[in-house]
C-alpha cells in the first residue's frame, strides 16, 4: 500500500503540473497568464485576458487535475490521510509545475477538484460560499480564502473522517494566497470584473 500511495502521489504531481491556463492561452492566442494581468495562471486571470470561454476550459481542466488522481486513489482503497497527500501533490503540481519552470497558480480550482470526490454536498457548499463572497465583495481571492477556510468545517459535518486531510489542503491554499491577503488588507486587490475583455 505504501508503494501505491507513493506512486499515486507522483502521478498526482505530474498531472497537476500540466498548466492548462498557459496551454489554453497559447491555443487562443492570448498573452501568457504568468506575465500578463495578475500574472497568475488561473481561470480568473484568463477570464480577464480572454473572456468566458477560455476561462471555462481552464477551470474545468484544473478541477479535473485534482479529481482524477484523488478519485482514482479512493477507488484503489487508499486511506483518508494518504488521500490528502495525493490531493496536496496535485495542488503542488499546479503551484510548482514541473513542465513550466515551477511557476504556477494558486490551485483553487484544483483543490476544489480534490474535494469533489467527497460528495456533491461539500462541493455545493463550497461553490455557494465562493459565489456569495464574490457577489458581495467582488474579490475572487477573498472568496477562495473564505471557502477553503470553511471547507474543514463543512467536511466535519458531511464526512468527518476526511477533516484532517482537508485541513492540510486548506492551509496550503491559504498560505499560497498570502500576497492576496496583503493586497486585500491594503485595498489594492483587483476585483473579478476589473479589466475584463469580453468575447
Amino acid at each position: 500500500m505504501i508503494a501505491l500511495v507513493i506512486l499515486m502521489v507522483c502521478i498526482a504531481y505530474l498531472i497537476g503540473s500540466v498548466s492548462s491556463a498557459v496551454l489554453i492561452c497559447r491555443l487562443y492566442g492570448l498573452p501568457d497568464p504568468r506575465t500578463a494581468g495578475s500574472k497568475n495562471p488561473g481561470a480568473t486571470n484568463v477570464f480577464r485576458l480572454g473572456g468566458r470561454v477560455p476561462a471555462l476550459f481552464v477551470l474545468l481542466t484544473d478541477i479535473l487535475k485534482g479529481t482524477v488522481p484523488v478519485y482514482t486513489s479512493y477507488w484503489l482503497g487508499i486511506e483518508p490521510i494518504a488521500l490528502g497527500l495525493v490531493g496536496i501533490a496535485a495542488c503542488l503540481g499546479h503551484i510548482f509545475p514541473l513542465y513550466f519552470g515551477f511557476k504556477g497558480g494558486k490551485a483553487v480550482a484544483t483543490a476544489f477538484g480534490v474535494l469533489l470526490p467527497l460528495g456533491l454536498e461539500l462541493a455545493g457548499l463550497l461553490v455557494l460560499t465562493w459565489l456569495l463572497i464574490v457577489f458581495i465583495f467582488g474579490y475572487a481571492s477573498l472568496a477562495a480564502i473564505v471557502a477553503v477556510s470553511l471547507a474543514p468545517l463543512f467536511t466535519w459535518f458531511i464526512k468527518p473522517v476526511y477533516t484532517l486531510p482537508v485541513i492540510m489542503l486548506s492551509l496550503l491554499i491559504i498560505i499560497r494566497h498570502k500576497d492576496n491577503i496583503w493586497r486585500l488588507i491594503r485595498k489594492e486587490e483587483s476585483k473579478v470584473w476589473d479589466k475584463v475583455k469580453l468575447k
